[in-house]
């Protein structure tokens, strides 16, 4: 793993707590970057776009993933064609970093000063020619297209965590939850526009197993005793698992993107594409959560655990805290397994060794060679830490899935200049 992988993966720890705002991570300057050759400019532009959300992001995951989706579409659609007579390579470079740069500096004005520095710092890299104007032409109006076609799509702060109104309690209907008991979170993303779908409720899944079925009874018995915070079968090796994955995934997954651009195609329009398409998709798949979500209004497990009609425990609680949304379906599992699905489509299902630390589990470097592991880890992460029961984590693996694949069909028109 290059050494500016290994710095992407550190800063992730140093965030703490403060990346669970930002859902961000921090990332090494385009000087610490050993990469050279075709990869450099991609991946400069990737650390410092994780740099960007760390530092200045917003207090919302999807709202940040937009952030990414727009700056990386932008940067995939002025770098699909190159005009002839002038350097392929040099042009692609400056289109990236300046489309990057643009829809970055608009998104989140407050690093302008560092931001303007990076491109200064690619630009002189180039040289000076037709190449590089016309590409960071090509950069900049895509990148204020791409804003503008996105403007007013309700996904930021304040429409995606618009109020809800809480059905009054009854078996099996989401109440908020303790020890705080926030009000729900993300219940406006269902209502926000779509970057491919045709509607955020066009993969929904089906509804979670009724309380009187033997599913449903087996699902709640497994969180209950597997999911409990002084839980007596839940084994070091599950805790760790739990604690791993239960913070942001737009976090916890910036590194495996990076491997993936570092490793999978080598023109910068195709590194381009793969972290556009991968942001995209994972927009699209949170809209889909939500929607799912708030349709249903599945109570989380220690709810049902504590005033359900099964062996109610007033004391139970779960090792983490239970996120401030429905149950059914998960949006770990969701996110995971359309995350893995474009990772798998654009690089390959399998990879050399790769390792990864948690901000949530201090200490612990997991290693993996392919994305499907860390989808599995997420379905069980999730009953470990006593969040969600296995039916709500097989179902958000289902419309991942399917998200996934539709945005994957259908990326000819998304990738189109503007």
């Amino acid at each position: 793993m290059s050494p500016g992988s290994l710095t992407v993966r550190h800063a992730v720890v140093a965030l703490g707590a403060a990346a669970l705002l930002t859902t961000g991570v921090t990332a090494p300057s385009a000087a610490d970057t050993a990469e050279q050759g075709p990869a450099s400019v991609a991946l400069e532009w990737y650390d410092t776009t994780a740099e960007t959300v760390a530092a200045a992001g917003a207090p919302t995951q999807i709202t940040n993933n937009r952030t990414w989706a727009i700056s990386w579409l932008a940067a995939a659609r002025a770098t699909r064609a190159v005009p002839r007579g002038v350097d392929r390579a040099d042009y692609q470079e400056a289109a990236l970093a300046s489309a990057v740069h643009r829809a970055l500096v608009s998104l989140s004005p407050a690093r302008t000063e560092q931001l303007d520095a990076a491109l200064r710092k690619t630009l002189e890299r180039i040289p000076d020619g037709p190449a590089e104007d016309q590409g960071a032409a090509a950069g900049e109006r895509q990148a204020r297209l791409a804003l503008a076609s996105r403007k007013g799509d309700g996904l930021d702060p304040a429409s995606v965590d618009a109020p809800f109104t809480v059905r009054a309690a009854a078996p099996g209907v989401w109440q908020p939850t303790p020890p705080s008991y926030s009000p729900a979170a993300g219940a406006g993303s269902r209502l926000a526009r779509p970057f491919v779908l045709n509607s955020a409720g066009q993969f929904r899944p089906g509804p979670p197993p009724a309380l009187d079925s033997g599913r449903y009874k087996a699902d709640l018995a497994e969180v209950r005793a597997y999911g409990a915070a002084d839980s007596t079968v839940r084994t070091a090796r599950q805790t760790e698992t739990a604690q791993f994955w239960s913070g942001s995934l737009l976090t916890l997954y910036t590194e495996p993107l990076r491997v993936a651009v570092d490793r999978g195609p080598r023109s910068a329009a195709e590194r381009a594409e793969l972290v556009a398409l991968f942001h995209v998709t994972l927009v699209d798949a949170q809209i889909a959560i939500s929607d799912g979500k708030y349709t249903y209004q599945r109570w989380r497990p220690v709810t049902a655990i504590r005033t359900g009609d099964i062996a109610p425990d007033a004391k139970w609680t779960p090792l983490n805290i239970t996120p401030a949304s429905p149950d059914h379906p998960s949006g770990h599992t969701t996110y995971a397994r359309a995350a893995e699905s474009v990772l798998n489509s654009l690089v390959g299902p399998r990879t050399a060794p790769y390792e990864l630390t948690s901000y949530t589990a201090p200490g612990v470097t997991r290693t993996y060679t392919d994305w499907h592991r860390i989808t599995t880890e997420n379905v069980d992460a999730r009953v470990f830490s006593g969040v969600h029961t296995r039916s709500a984590d097989e179902a958000g693996v289902k419309l991942g899935k399917a998200v996934a694949g539709y945005v994957l069909r259908h990326t000819d028109g998304l990738l189109q200049a503007l």
